[in-house]
Parts: structure tokens; C-alpha cells; sequence
């Protein structure tokens, strides 16, 4: 029983093809919220696509981001919701996160519904990844073990407790079955570069994380990938790493990164949007900046972002629900 799959995706379904504007760009002030510290991923998201919109000539205003941390993003997200309503001009950078807080209910009295969704840039898959002289060779090697003894193998992470590392964890343990999840050794720190260190020192024996954390350390011999939580094995050069999925265990992670708006926008203020950043995706540009910070292909938008949101937000709760039973046990 596949307790813990998010949808299948084809990722090729979702192709994309040259796209025309049809809409005329925000008349309000131009903004990219990012709800955390400048350095981390939604700095990141906002100031990188405030760039490339800039040189394909999609807008010719500057767009400013704007740095608003706090509760995981949810003081942005209560901000939007509540401040912003119909604002043309903002869009705000998320990612598998902003779902993972939604899952637990992490933002008061909001839910999805309460943002416009518009669309995705790419993604770092989750991945399971070991020290290269580790005991365990595939995934079974440890989900076996861990059926047997539920401390005879630890994790580590860097997003936070309960938070996506963590959560991707539990989903991959589910969907093998593996039972008495409140009792998994699971520890977490700031970043994912202190949880690889625990296990490059042998503190503990996986590392969860995004494949973008791990890959150089693969690449320099230090680590060994036993799942990337993709539908497919990962293009060039990442083709190497074996999927969950085709070691039986049906459980797909993307940490997708992409954008939102206020609720209230007008139809033609949606399709400008949605549009700018299929037109920034399919760049040159934009492909390079994927290829060079170890992103992966991952565009939807419009209904099938929504779409797409809900799944894994189910996911996220059908996990969370699973946990507290076991805990209640």
C-alpha cells in the first residue's frame, strides 16, 4: 500500500512552447516578497528572476525584493493574504516549504486557497544519500533494517523539525511500511552542509536533503546517493542516482521553486504572470542559472500548479496524520 505517494507527474506532459503575450504588464509598483533572510532560496528565486525578466525585455521597470522573514514564511504569507489583495505588481518566491507549513497548518487561520498560485521554475529533488563506506548499498538495506530495529539506523537534515527533510523521511519509511515512525533516530540542524557533515563523521547514517546539497559531495567521493524522490532518473549528469520509485517505493519530493500573488487579480494580471515565467523558464538564461546552482526541469503553472499544490499538500497532511497515530499508540 503506498501510503505516502505524492500524484505521478510526467513532467513531460507539461511541455513548453514558445508563449506570446496576450496581457499587459502590472501598472502597481513592481515586488518580489521574499519571506526570509537575504542568502537562502527565495532571496534567491526573486533576484535571479527580477534579472532575466529585465534582459529578455519582459518588463522594463526594475523589480525590487523585498525581505520579509519570519515563521517559515509565514509572515509574508499573512501579509499577502490580508495587505494586498488584487496588488498586479507582487509576487511573492516559494517553495515545497510554503506546502509543508500549509500541510500543518503552520500559517493561522490561512490556507491555499487564500493566495493566487502561478507557477513553478524548476526544482531540487529530495535525495537519500550515505557515506561512501557505508554498510547500506540500496534503500531496502535500510528500510529492512529498520523493520527489524527501529535505532539501528539514524538521519539527519537541515529543514527544521517536522520540516521538509524530515517529513520526506517519514514518507519514504511509510510507503516501505516501516512501522513505529516516532521512534526513528532524526536529527536537525541549521543547514543542509552541518547535517552532511554529521554523517561524513559517522555521527549518523543518512543524510536527507536536496540532490543540489548533496551532488558535490558525490562528486568528490565522500558521499553515495541511494534514492533521488523523482518520478525518473534525473537528466545529465545526476543520471546515476537510482529513484526511490524504481526501488519500490512509490514516494516523489520535488522542492519546486516558484512564485505566488495575491489573491483578487484579474484575469489578464494572472496570464502576465504565469506567462513571464514560462517565457524566464524556457530562457537561456534561465537554464544556465538551473544548470549552474544544480536545479532540475520542474515548470507548471496556472491549474495544473494548483492542481498539482493540493496532491502534495494531501500527501503532506496523510504523513503528519500517520505520525500522530503512530504517536498515539
Amino acid at each position: 500500500m503506498h501510503h505516502a505517494s505524492i500524484i505521478a507527474l510526467s513532467l513531460a506532459t507539461f511541455g513548453l512552447s514558445s508563449t506570446t503575450f496576450g496581457a499587459e504588464p502590472p501598472t502597481s509598483r513592481l515586488e518580489c516578497i521574499a519571506p526570509a533572510d537575504p542568502g537562502g532560496g527565495w532571496d534567491f528565486t526573486c533576484r535571479q528572476f527580477a534579472t532575466v525578466l529585465r534582459q529578455l525585455g519582459i518588463l522594463d521597470a526594475s523589480m525590487q525584493t523585498i525581505n520579509m522573514a519570519g515563521a517559515a514564511g509565514g509572515v509574508a504569507y499573512a501579509h499577502v493574504a490580508s495587505k494586498r489583495e488584487g496588488n498586479d505588481g507582487l509576487i511573492v518566491a516559494a517553495s515545497s516549504s510554503n506546502a509543508t507549513r500549509l500541510a500543518q497548518q503552520q500559517y493561522p487561520g490561512l490556507d491555499v486557497d487564500d493566495v493566487a498560485w502561478l507557477g513553478t521554475l524548476g526544482a531540487g529533488y529530495a535525495a537519500l544519500a550515505v557515506s561512501t563506506d557505508s554498510p547500506w548499498q540500496e534503500l531496502a538495506d535500510i528500510t529492512d533494517a529498520l523493520q527489524e530495529d527501529i535505532k539501528a539506523v539514524s538521519f539527519s537534515g537541515g529543514s527544521g523539525p517536522l520540516g521538509w527533510d524530515q517529513l520526506n523521511m517519514l514518507r519514504v519509511l511509510a510507503d516501505a511500511e516501516v512501522t513505529s515512525l516516532d521512534k526513528v533516530t532524526y536529527l536537525d540542524f541549521n543547514n543542509g552542509a552541518s547535517a552532511i557533515t554529521q554523517v561524513l563523521g559517522h555521527h549518523l547514517d543518512v543524510v536527507v536533503g536536496d540532490i543540489s546539497e548533496v551532488k558535490s559531495f558525490v562528486d568528490s567521493g565522500d558521499l553515495r546517493v541511494l534514492a533521488v524522490l523523482a518520478e525518473e532518473r534525473l537528466p545529465a549528469p545526476l543520471d546515476g542516482f537510482p529513484t526511490a520509485r524504481e526501488q519500490g517505493v512509490d514516494v516523489v519530493a520535488p522542492n519546486w521553486r516558484g512564485f505566488y500573488a495575491p489573491a483578487g487579480l484579474s484575469a489578464d494580471d494572472r496570464q502576465f504572470w504565469e506567462q513571464a515565467i514560462r517565457r524566464v523558464y524556457e530562457s537561456d538564461q534561465w537554464q544556465e542559472i538551473m544548470a549552474r546552482n544544480g536545479m532540475t526541469p520542474f515548470q507548471l503553472s496556472g491549474e495544473q500548479f494548483e492542481s498539482f499544490l493540493h496532491d502534495q499538500i494531501a500527501s503532506l497532511e496523510t504523513t503528519m496524520e500517520q505520525l500522530r497515530s503512530t504517536n498515539n499508540q
